[in-house]
This record gives structure tokens, C-alpha cells and sequence, in this order.
């Protein structure tokens, strides 16, 4: 009923634009809420990539589209490995088209944000990756996939959108992977960037950027067959650190410590971090508030310091996590992993 609903709609649209002046967008499609119908019923289902593109016919007015269908999962099914396949997927596709303009990713939005953090970090070619996703199914009332799947295909491409990364396009806000983040668990305006702001808007008429995107360095990941391990230890009143020991015991090269404040941790959690250094495990130190610095750098302040920490900057753990695996194929001195930290900010 809805398609059929959407289809009413069509004769209202203005006549496509000539093929040669439409950019050519790819379409990469994972799963997630955007591709996901019955969703509160218990017995959710899904849909393709070409009902996706169904769902919103104004897509061949402005864009000259192909697609694939990578994944159909839930993006708390996503992994580590998974996302060494979609950006080699991704990198292999531009490689191959100089004639598309950009790409764009469908994609849950619980580990949206880690996701196009991976694909920053790792897609070297100038061409933007946007990454958008739903938080109301495709069979829900006032949906929000289509409009976010238009605007997403709308940012990826334009020319101005070029050497800015991988972005998240939601709402109508664009928003940095490096700065990006899920705030709240239901709204349609889900996402923020609460230390730097958004990148720009996708205003009705045009594209609007405010800003370039923060420094990034890119990781070759082309040999690479998998990731170390990395873990995240949260931070509370009482923790003992229990969940340390057992990182380090499931064979944790890194783990990130969500702190409290500006990167304090309880007394026992901070014996056991000091166990796993003790072990060579590389401990990075980030804040479980959502927003603010723990300072970067090689010995983190704290109370007291705990020496030969590395502080995340104003990368929120999740994304901390991301930076460290790359980081880690590289180099496991301390030293130089600090100064990856620091080139990421």
C-alpha cells in the first residue's frame, strides 16, 4: 500500500534532467531499519535493494543510478570483518568507474557511526562514501528512509562533496564519520556531532557545507585478512575491572577504557588496566560522557596519570575502538601509536 501510495505521486515530479547531466551515484545496500519491514511485530522482515530504490522514484531525476546488495543484517550484525570486505568492496567499485561520482550506503544505524568511521579511514579515493540509514521501518507511518535515501544520493553527488571522506547524511544534516555519533535511540534526528558540529545541510534547493572534515590519516588495507582484537571496558562507580582481565585473557591486543569525567578510572579497573599493559596490551583512554577531550598524548592525565595510556582526543570510545585496530597493523609501539592518535584529530 505504501509503494502503491508513493507511485500516486509520481506525475507530480518534474521531468528528469538529461542523462548526461545527472551525476552517476552507486548504491551499496547492508540491511538495517531502512530495509526492514514488520519491524514491531517480532517478526521482522526484509527488503532489497531494489525495493529500496522503488520506494523513491525521484532518485532517477537527480542521479543516474546502479546498485548492489552487499548484506541484508541488522547492524549490530555488523563486524570487523564484514567491514574489511565493504571497503575493499567500496575501493574495488571506484577503482573500476571513473564515471560515478560518488557512492552511497545503505546501513543499520546502531553501528552506523563505526562503520563510516572504518570506511574513512580506509577508502583513499577523493570521491565521497555517504553512509544513511532509517530509524523508522520502510512499512512504518512517517517514514524517514526515503527522504534520507534522496538527500544521501543528492550529497554524494555533488562535486563539492569531493575530499571530504566518508560522511552520514540524516535528517537533512551531513555530518563528518570522525564526528559523528547515535544520540538518541528512537528520534528521527538520531544523530549529532556534539564537539564539532555537522558538515553542512542538504537544504531543499542545494547542497550546503560549513566546514571541511577534521584531519584523517588512510590505512592500507589491502593485505590485511583480519583485525586485532580491540575491546571496550566501560567505567563506573565500583568497577573492578574484572571485564579487563577477561579481554586480556580472550586475547585483546587494545583495549579502550571509557572513563568517567576526563578519563578517570576507578581504583581496582585501573590495577587491572595496569595488569594488561603489564601483559603488552595497548590501553587507550577515552570519556564515556558523549562529548569533550581527554587529552592525546603518550600518559594520559588522570587521577593520578596512568603512565603509557594514550588519550583518544574527542573521539568518543566507539570510534577510539575503530582507530586503534587499524592502528595496531601498523605499529605496537606506544610512541607511534599516540602520534596516530594525534594525526587523527
Amino acid at each position: 500500500m505504501y509503494l502503491t501510495r508513493l507511485a500516486a505521486l509520481v506525475v507530480l515530479l518534474p521531468i528528469a534532467a538529461p542523462a548526461q547531466s545527472r551525476p552517476r551515484v552507486h548504491i551499496v545496500a547492508t540491511g538495517g531499519t531502512i530495509a526492514s519491514t514488520n519491524y514491531y511485530s517480532g517478526q521482522a522482515g526484509k527488503i532489497g535493494v531494489d525495493a529500496l530504490l522503488k520506494a523513491v522514484p525521484q532518485l532517477d531525476s537527480i542521479a543516474i543510478i546502479s546498485a548492489q546488495q552487499f548484506a541484508n543484517i541488522a547492524s549490530s550484525a555488523m563486524t570487523p570483518a564484514n567491514w574489511l570486505v565493504l571497503s575493499r568492496t567500496i575501493s574495488d567499485t571506484l577503482r573500476a568507474r571513473s564515471d560515478l561520482a560518488g557512492v552511497v550506503v545503505t546501513h543499520g544505524t546502531d553501528t552506523m557511526e563505526e562503520t563510516a568511521y572504518f570506511l574513512d579511514l580506509t577508502i583513499k579515493d577523493p570521491r565521497p562514501v555517504v553512509v544513511t540509514g532509517a530509524m523508522r521501518p520502510a512499512d512504518g507511518i512517517g517514514i524517514d528512509g526515503p527522504a534520507n535515501l534522496y538527500n544521501a544520493v543528492r550529497v554524494a553527488g555533488t562535486h563539492a562533496a569531493r575530499d571530504r571522506g566518508t560522511m552520514l547524511v540524516l535528517n537533512d544534516e551531513i555530518l563528518a564519520a570522525r564526528d559523528a555519533t547515535k544520540s538518541n535511540a528512537v528520534r528521527p534526528n538520531a544523530f549529532s556531532a556534539p564537539y564539532r558540529g555537522d558538515l553542512g545541510l542538504a537544504e531543499p534547493e542545494t547542497i550546503v557545507f560549513h566546514r571541511a572534515p577534521g584531519r584523517r590519516a588512510v590505512f592500507d588495507i589491502s593485505a590485511l585478512r583480519d583485525l586485532p582484537r580491540v575491546d571496550i571496558a566501560y567505567s563506573y562507580a565500583g568497577s573492578d575491572g574484572a571485564e579487563v582481565d577477561a579481554f586480556v585473557a580472550a586475547g585483546a591486543k587494545g583495549i579502550v577504557v571509557a572513563a568517567t569525567g576526563r578519563g578517570s578510572i576507578p581504583p581496582l579497573q585501573r590495577q587491572a588496566v595496569q595488569r594488561a599493559m603489564a601483559k603488552g596490551v595497548i590501553v587507550v583512554v577515552g570519556t564515556r560522557t558523549g562529548s569533550g577531550t581527554v587529552p592525546v598524548g603518550e600518559g594520559v592525565r588522570g587521577s593520578p596519570p596512568i603512565p603509557a595510556t594514550i588519550g583518544t582526543g574527542d573521539l568518543n570510545p566507539q570510534k577510539a575502538r575503530v582507530l586503534l585496530m587499524l592502528a595496531l597493523t601498523k605499529t605496537t609501539d606506544r610512541r607511534e601509536l599516540a602520534k596516530i592518535f594525534q594525526a587523527n584529530q
